[in-house]
């Protein structure tokens, strides 16, 4: 539930990337250091492709499940 969130307050939108975000700057350097373009399948267009379409049930399945097995896995400890 997290994750839209946090794509959203980094500027990676349903309506695109926001001016002078961090998602804004990202894109920058990965242009600057692509000679111009943003490489399909960087983490950049990985990250813009999430912001705009949001994430699947599967995928919002497997990052809760995943993040309960850490959070489980650290509290053993405490």
């Amino acid at each position: 539930m997290a994750v839209p969130m946090v794509l959203s307050v980094m500027g990676f939108t349903a309506t695109g990337i926001t001016s002078s975000s961090i998602a804004a700057k990202m894109m920058s350097t990965a242009a600057i250091a692509n000679g111009g373009g943003v490489a399909p399948g960087s983490l950049v267009a990985t990250l813009q492709s999430l912001g705009a379409t949001g994430l699947s049930g599967l995928t919002k399945f497997i990052l809760g499940s995943t993040g309960s097995a850490i959070v489980a896995g650290i509290a053993r400890f405490y």
